[in-house]
């Protein structure tokens, strides 16, 4: 009977030996062959964490992996009868009249991004009340379409206001759609979604992590935050439709204290360019063709008056704003001036910051002194520290700052809604304007300043043994949450 035992036990061990050997062989031409077929550029960290997994544990990683790994997909192909320029949103090229605008152009052009277009009326929000005036004049004014887009909708003061609103725009007769992202939405309590469509009101959850046919894009958010009106004007930035991203919410059992954030409202043929941006990621959450949308008019473009929409994202074929951002760090000229919420970049972006500070430009840098993700905070000492070693400057905002904002050489703004971190730049869909003409980067920069006089200088300590292998281990495991 031992014998038998024994004889059953190593064939079981060899059966499984072959089905380990079998997964780990079928993993590998897998990961391989997605990474090539679908072009999923990764950090190294982030390749040899995949590799390393299906070889160790293939029964967990694999499932994982066809979960969670796909960094980069088609855009949903335009319709059949559209010129392919309707992206560009038309116009003639903009005539850079500066270094940093014209190689900022340069690489747009080369990614395929829209041309830039004039724009008009651009008010930058000085505080949460501003935006959320401006965000209550937009909702209100619109007459004929009302699309917004948002990570996530609270269900609290703020968001309760602005679905009222909404279903009063609805019921007026105006086409209001609104794309919560799949995880988003129960981040902020779950907005009243029956009442939105009982309303008339379109309501699209974008990737649902739970319901979603789109197997491998759990992984991949919607962080793009977008209101645009009748297809001309545009509330943009850093803001979620949640109170603490405007003035907080003072009731009882429900507190919560405002952050400081950046946004902005600006009109034009840049707020078409946005909306066709919307109506691909409408269609892509509804797995249909985007609707055809009629291109702006061609209209004379001066360095005085042109921005450039940047979507960046697993639907774009490069890492756009990720690209701008390293490049902007080698050939900046002057200075370069940034405020984001969490500041964990990867090793290039960090060497072009370090580099810039080392040639002698002023790079200043603005960050919350604690931000609202612990891990982010612990994991960013390393890159902060390389970073003031270099001549770089720190500085600690006192309160949660959730601004996404940066200025290079007086020349060109970037403001959206990508942090400075790899989930922003590799994995959401992200969305950017560019600015180029020094009236507006002047106003971004001015905001930034203001707060900037706020804070206390950053000072890098040396870390104990026990804290750097802890800070090591996190970025190496960072990339993939």
């Amino acid at each position: 009977m031992t014998n038998l035992w024994s004889v059953a036990a190593g064939l079981i061990d060899r059966h499984w030996e072959v089905i380990d050997v079998v997964l780990v062989t079928a993993g590998l031409f897998i990961y391989v062959g997605a990474s090539h077929g679908l072009h999923q550029r990764r950090h190294p960290s982030a390749a040899i964490a995949w590799v390393l997994g299906i070889i160790l544990v293939p029964f967990v990683t694999l499932p994982l992996y066809l979960a969670f790994g796909s960094r980069k997909i088609a855009a949903s192909p335009m319709p059949v009868g559209e010129p392919r320029d309707m992206i560009s949103s038309g116009g003639p090229r903009a005539a850079a009249t500066h270094a940093t605008a014209a190689r900022s152009l340069q690489l747009g052009r080369a990614m395929g991004l829209p041309e830039p277009v004039p724009y008009e009326s651009l008010n930058v929000h000085e505080s949460g009340e501003g935006a959320l005036e401006s965000l209550r004049q937009i909702i209100d004014g619109a007459e004929h379409t009302l699309d917004l887009c948002t990570f996530l909708f609270g269900r609290d003061v703020l968001g309760d206001e602005i679905a009222e609103r909404l279903k009063q725009r609805a019921r007026a007769g105006v086409d209001v759609r609104l794309m919560i992202d799949g995880i988003g939405i129960y981040l902020g309590g779950y907005p009243d979604v029956r009442s939105l469509r009982e309303a008339g009101i379109e309501v699209v959850r974008f990737v649902p992590p739970f319901r979603s046919p789109k197997r491998g894009r759990t992984n991949l958010r919607n962080h793009r935050k977008m209101v645009i009106a009748d297809g001309l004007r545009l509330w943009c930035g850093g803001r979620n439709l949640s109170a603490e991203y405007f003035e907080g919410d003072r009731r009882p059992f429900l507190r919560r204290t405002p952050w400081v954030d950046l946004s902005f409202d600006v009109s034009g043929p840049i707020a078409a360019q946005a909306r066709i941006q919307f109506e691909q990621d409408w269609a892509f959450a509804i797995e249909k063709l985007p609707a055809a949308i009629e291109e702006p008019e061609p209209a004379e473009i001066t360095a005085s008056n042109s921005a450039q929409l940047v979507a960046s994202g697993p639907d774009r074929p490069d890492d756009t704003v990720h690209t701008l951002l390293v490049s902007g760090g080698f050939t900046s000229q002057r200075r370069i001036l940034a405020v984001t919420p969490y500041f964990v970049p990867d090793p290039s972006l960090l060497t072009s910051l370090s580099l810039a500070a080392r040639r002698g430009i002023d790079v200043d840098l603005v960050l919350p002194e604690q931000s609202n993700h612990r891990i982010a905070d612990f994991a960013r000492h390393r890159a902060l520290r390389d970073l003031v070693g270099s001549g770089g400057r720190v500085w600690l905002y006192p309160r949660m700052i959730h601004a996404k904002a940066v200025i290079i050489d007086d020349e060109l703004a970037l403001v959206g809604s990508a942090n400075l971190d790899g989930r922003s730049l590799f994995l959401n869909y992200e969305m950017m304007v560019a600015f180029y003409d020094r009236k507006a980067v002047r106003a971004f920069a001015h905001w930034i300043e203001a707060r900037r006089l706020q804070c206390r200088p950053y000072v890098a300590r040396t870390p104990s043994m026990l804290r750097d292998l802890a800070e090591g281990l996190l970025l190496w495991l960072a990339f993939q949450l």
